[in-house]
């Protein structure tokens, strides 16, 4: 079972699953999910504190959800359905050495290719050609040489980071790609920034406005109208990805990413009185391979410096993965699209 909690901080003391009015006083707001031994999600915001901070902020969270799968365990014990049976369907021996025999090299040595596309196209046809070879010696079984085939990327790359500390793109497990930043970059805007880190980049533009353009919001969390002086919105076209699609309206993604963003910067601002001015963050990606949101933190804050807001601190952000497989782990960081669908792990830092 797993079970979930939010902590927050008051006048340096740990709450579980504070009240709506106790968060605007908390200096953390850190929401989890975990079983009784393992964090499965974490997702929050904090105004710049410690990482020993963070940390208990989990520990103190990881207790409150273990009391929570005990209640769970209870009722469990009292009248818990028969679980389903099943049992996983072997694959041919033959089949399993075929494939390791076809592709399983091949594909090795498609995946250490630094471009995206490059990489992306030489393990797709390593994979064709292995399947169209295969499925002629195994007519009856094709539903698992597909399956096979596909897993030998996955099986690939996890190996080979954990045999040899070596990632697909000749990075070591702690190296963050080149970054070039230009600023400013667009003429009318108040600040722009061109943040690129690797093949993510991110043109980030600031807009400033009086007191009168700020958001107007009726929420289920307020009782009356708020408003809001502080947006980023942020944008995924869908050349970024070198795809043709049609571009309709916001998507949960880009709403989700441009929250993320958001609070990020959102604690370093200074407060309204000092600085009273709506800001809108506007970031566009025009290119991805990995924290897309993570480039939009960066780009944000040195757009906000080039319109001159005075900013607390500058704010950086990237994002960190894991390979695990038992005892061995890695710890990856800026990671790539690939190392994100493959690894076990992302976790965006800023």
């Amino acid at each position: 079972p797993i079970a979930g909690v939010r902590v927050g901080r008051v006048q340096e003391k740990w709450i579980l699953n504070p009240t709506f009015q106790q968060l605007p006083y908390s200096d953390m707001d850190v929401v989890l999910a975990a079983s009784k031994d393992s964090i499965m999600m974490v997702e929050g915001g904090a105004l710049e504190v410690t990482e020993a901070d963070m940390l208990e902020a989990l520990t103190v969270g990881q207790r409150g959800v273990q009391e929570l799968i005990a209640i769970q365990e209870e009722m469990l014990a009292q009248n818990r359905a028969p679980k389903m049976a099943w049992k996983k369907v072997e694959v041919a021996p033959a089949i399993k050495a075929r494939v390791d025999e076809l592709a399983k090299g091949k594909v090795a040595e498609a995946i250490n290719q630094k471009e995206k596309h490059t990489r992306i196209e030489a393990v797709e046809l390593v994979k064709k050609q292995a399947i169209e070879q295969l499925i002629v010696e195994f007519p009856d079984n094709s539903k698992d040489v597909k399956a096979l085939v596909e897993d030998t990327e996955y099986h690939a790359l996890r190996s080979q980071v954990l045999d040899t500390g070596k990632r697909v793109d000749g990075r070591g497990t702690k190296d963050v790609r080149a970054i070039t930043i230009d600023t400013p970059v667009l003429p009318r805007a108040h600040g722009s920034a061109l943040f690129t880190r690797g093949q993510t980049q991110a043109l980030v533009a600031v807009t400033l406005g009086t007191a009168n353009d700020v958001q107007r919001l009726d929420s289920i969390d307020d009782a009356g109208e708020t408003t809001k002086s502080f947006m980023l919105h942020y944008n995924f076209p869908p050349f970024s990805t070198g795809e043709v699609r049609p571009m309709r309206g916001t998507s949960r993604r880009e709403i989700g990413h441009g929250n993320l963003a958001e609070r990020a910067l959102q604690g370093v601002l200074p407060p309204f009185e000092e600085f009273p001015y709506t800001i809108r963050i506007v970031s566009d990606i025009l290119e991805s391979n990995g924290s897309s949101s993570m480039a939009s933190v960066c780009g944000g804050s040195l757009a906000l410096f080039d319109a001159g807001v005075p900013l607390r601190s500058a704010v950086a952000g990237v994002a960190m993965g894991l390979i695990k497989e038992g005892s061995k782990y890695a710890i990856l960081t800026d990671i790539l699209g690939t190392e994100d669908h493959l690894g076990d792990m992302d976790f965006k830092v800023a």
